[in-house]
C-alpha cells in the first residue's frame, strides 16, 4: 500500500511539473497586438526625410492614431527618426534600427521608403505618402504587393491643381516648374503637369533643385519668363517654401503647390489632400499588419480625400479676387512668414 502511495505521488508530482511548464510556455507564445491583454511590446519605427510642415503633421498623427488604437507607452515603444535632409544618412539609420530589433517600420515619403526597402527585407515595411509606388521600385503591383512592403500614398491630383490654377488666374500663359529630379514622386506628378499643359495650351519653363539651398536661385532664373509657378509635394522644396514663396512673391507670381502645408508657407493655392487623413490610414493599416495581416494581402491605398486650399494673405498681396463661392474651400492664413 505504501508502495502504491508512492507511485501515486510521483505521478502527481510528474504531471504538475508539466502542467507548469505547459502553462508557462502559453504564456511565453501567447502574444496579441498592442490592444490585448498580455501583449507584446511592439518596437515600431517612423523614420522621415526632412523636418517640414507636411512630414511632420504626417508624423504627429500617425503617432496619435497608434496611441488611439492601443499602442500605448506600456504597449509599444514608436521611435522616431529624421535624416535631416542628407538622403546618406539613411542606411545608416536602417542599421541601427535593424539592431534594434524593430518589428515594423515607418517610413514617410519616397527617398525614405526606398531606403527602407533596400534595407529591410524580414520585417513590414508601411509606407506613408509614397506619390508613385510603382515608378519609386517599392511595389509592382498595388492591388496585391509582393514583398514585404505596402503602405499609403499620397497621389496629387495635378490636372485639378492646374485647373484650378487658371481658374484663380486666367491670365497664366507660362508656368515655371520648381521641382527636385532625385525625387521620383516629384518626377511623376511634373510629368503629369507637362502632359496638362500639352493638351490645354500651357506654355511652361523649369528649373531643378538638388537642395533647399539651391531654392532662390532656381526660381530667380525662371521668374521673368513665367507668370506662376507649380511645385508638386517635393520635399527638398517644401523645406525651403518661405524662401520660395519670398522670392516668387517680390516678382507678384503666385505658387500653385502639390501640399496644404506649402499654401499655409506662401503658397497661392492647391487641390490637396488632407495630411490628418493620411496618417490616419498609415496607422490603421500599421494596428492590421502588427494584428496579423499579411503585407502581401494589403493593398496599396489613396487619399481621396482632396480639398481646395486658398491662402487669404496672398490673394490679398497679389490682389487675386476669391472665388464668389468658396463653400467647401480650406482657407488659410500664411504661417512663418519671416
Amino acid at each position: 500500500m505504501k508502495k502504491l502511495t508512492k507511485v501515486f505521488a510521483v505521478l502527481l508530482a510528474v504531471t504538475m511539473v508539466f502542467t507548469l511548464f505547459a502553462c508557462a510556455k502559453k504564456d511565453s507564445d501567447g502574444e496579441t497586438s498592442a490592444a490585448g491583454g498580455d501583449a507584446k511590446k511592439f518596437k515600431i519605427a517612423i523614420i522621415q526625410p526632412m523636418e517640414h510642415l507636411s512630414l511632420n503633421e504626417i508624423r504627429d498623427t500617425i503617432v496619435a492614431e497608434l496611441k488611439a488604437l492601443g499602442y500605448t507607452d506600456d504597449k509599444a515603444e514608436i521611435i522616431l527618426k529624421n535624416a535631416n535632409g542628407d538622403m546618406s544618412l539613411l542606411p545608416s539609420i536602417y542599421n541601427n534600427l535593424i539592431t534594434e530589433k524593430v518589428d515594423i517600420y515607418v517610413p514617410i515619403a519616397t527617398p525614405t521608403a526606398q531606403a527602407a526597402k533596400a534595407a529591410v527585407s524580414d520585417k513590414p515595411i508601411i509606407f506613408s505618402a509614397v506619390s508613385d509606388p510603382v515608378k519609386a521600385g517599392l511595389v509592382t503591383d498595388i492591388e496585391k504587393p509582393a514583398e514585404n512592403i505596402t503602405g499609403v500614398s499620397d497621389s496629387i491630383p495635378v490636372d485639378q491643381t492646374l485647373a484650378f490654377a487658371k481658374e484663380l488666374v486666367p491670365s497664366i500663359k507660362t508656368i515655371g516648374f520648381i521641382y527636385n529630379v532625385g525625387e521620383a514622386n516629384s518626377v511623376s506628378a511634373i510629368e503629369r503637369a507637362k502632359k496638362y499643359c500639352d493638351e490645354n495650351g500651357i506654355a511652361y519653363k523649369e528649373a531643378n533643385v538638388a537642395v533647399t539651398g539651391d531654392i532662390q536661385q532656381a526660381v530667380a532664373s525662371i521668374i521673368d519668363e513665367v507668370d506662376a509657378f507649380f511645385t508638386p509635394d517635393d520635399n527638398t522644396v517644401a523645406s525651403g517654401m518661405n524662401t520660395y514663396a519670398q522670392v516668387a512673391l517680390e516678382k507678384k507670381k503666385p505658387i500653385f503647390c502639390g501640399a496644404d502645408s506649402m499654401v499655409k508657407e506662401g503658397g497661392l493655392a492647391t487641390v490637396g489632400i488632407n495630411y490628418v487623413t493620411l496618417g490616419k490610414l498609415t496607422a490603421r493599416m500599421v494596428d492590421k499588419v502588427l494584428k496579423g495581416a499579411s503585407v502581401q494581402d494589403t493593398p496599396v491605398e489613396y487619399v481621396k480625400d482632396y480639398a481646395k486650399v486658398i491662402n487669404t494673405d496672398v490673394c490679398e498681396e497679389l490682389n487675386i479676387t476669391l472665388p464668389a463661392n468658396t463653400e467647401g474651400f480650406v482657407l488659410v492664413k500664411r504661417e512663418n512668414n519671416n
